[in-house]
């Protein structure tokens, strides 16, 4: 087992990364404070791990929501059968949610447990590579509204993250490839090294060999854990972490929620701001090439919609939340391993880079 450590003074925890660690309920249970546990997870996942996760918690009280499954049911309004299973157990200040399943039930569990009776603890095991790699790990929680995805939020910090990569061979080949552009980007935005590695092992990861997984799983929690540290509430740095994500936000929004998987959309998202970041001259030609080489052989999509228009873009990505003051502000790369955030964006620029990126 590996174990990495998000530094947030008080805040701080764990993340145990290895294979087979839903078989090891002490990891949970170390860090489960009261008597009470309510496990969120979703119609997906529950069949496949839940009675395991259960089995381990029999000396706790435990209640279970079970959601649909999907970026569609990310909303107010599903949220609210987290609060009605946990006030129908009544359980009290010192109950743990315990988000089981991928990105959508990490968030919603963990803003579920930010506001549940003004704060109770929560642990995050993520079932997916996205997951593992970004949405457990550094706080933000939250779900979407119809005008513009995760507006509704808390930054609220996990006890801990266990991702267990046993889990990961259940993983259907499309989410597969959706967690690897998250994990692509982390080699974008600050590590040139871990980007020259996955071009080397990219055949091996889509084929999930556990070893590379592992590493690739590692290395992206790392470089994750070390901005958050130095930028819990994305007043600065963090910020570099949405490399692709105003694009691909915008994607996801007029597609409509979980018809691109968030992955997918990210990764046409970060070929859009590399074709950008081209053309102000900030990286070259065969950089914007390897990163497009690199997210297609993920077979991930490296166009926008053909449907979306430049208006549309313009409209949707002024809703994001990089928005600051009435200006849209970019993450772009200065070079393959150093992202930076910018809102002097050349309006010319962008139309240029909408044309040359639509499908």
């Amino acid at each position: 087992m590996r174990e990495l450590k998000v530094d947030l003074a008080d805040r701080s925890y764990p993340i145990y990364i290895g294979d087979q660690l839903l078989a090891q309920p002490e990891l949970l249970t170390r860090h489960i404070r009261g008597k009470q546990v309510c496990i969120v997870t979703n119609e997906t996942v529950a069949p496949l791990y839940l009675a395991q996760v259960k089995a381990g918690l029999s000396d706790y009280q435990v209640a279970e929501v079970v959601l649909p499954d999907g970026e569609a049911h990310k909303t107010l309004d599903v949220l609210a059968r987290i609060y009605d299973g946990l006030l129908e157990a009544r359980h009290n200040r010192t109950t743990t949610v315990i988000a089981l399943g991928g990105g959508v039930v990490g968030d919603m569990a963990g803003f579920a447990a930010a506001t549940y009776q003004r704060g109770v603890d929560f642990i995050q095991v993520p079932t997916t590579l996205l997951s593992m790699v970004d949405s457990s790990v550094g706080g933000k929680t939250g779900v979407n509204h119809p005008l513009g995805k995760n507006m509704i939020g808390a930054f609220y910090q996990p006890r801990c993250v266990i991702a267990d990569t046993g889990v990961l061979a259940s993983l259907p080949p499309r989410e597969l490839s959706a967690g690897i552009a998250e994990v692509v980007k982390y080699g974008l935005i600050s590590d040139r090294p871990f980007f020259e590695w996955l071009e080397a092992n990219m055949d091996g990861l889509l084929a999930g060999e556990r070893e590379l997984m592992a590493y690739a799983i590692e290395r992206s929690c790392q470089n994750k854990a070390d901005v958050v540290a130095q930028d819990e509430r994305e007043g600065g740095i963090r910020a570099i972490l949405n490399l692709g994500h105003t694009f691909g936000h915008a994607i996801e929004t007029a597609q409509g929620y979980g018809n691109w998987l968030h992955g997918e959309a990210v990764a046409a998202g970060m070929v859009m701001a590399a074709d950008l970041s081209h053309r102000r001259g900030a990286i070259s030609a065969e950089d914007l090439k390897r990163t497009r080489v690199l997210l297609e052989r993920a077979s991930l999509p490296v166009k926008a919609p053909a449907d979306m228009t430049p208006g549309q873009f313009i409209d949707l990505m002024g809703v994001d939340k990089k928005v600051l003051d009435g200006r849209l502000r970019l993450v772009l790369l200065a070079a393959v391993g150093e992202a930076i955030v910018t809102s002097d964006i050349e309006p010319q620029l962008l139309q240029e880079t909408f044309a040359a990126c639509s499908a």
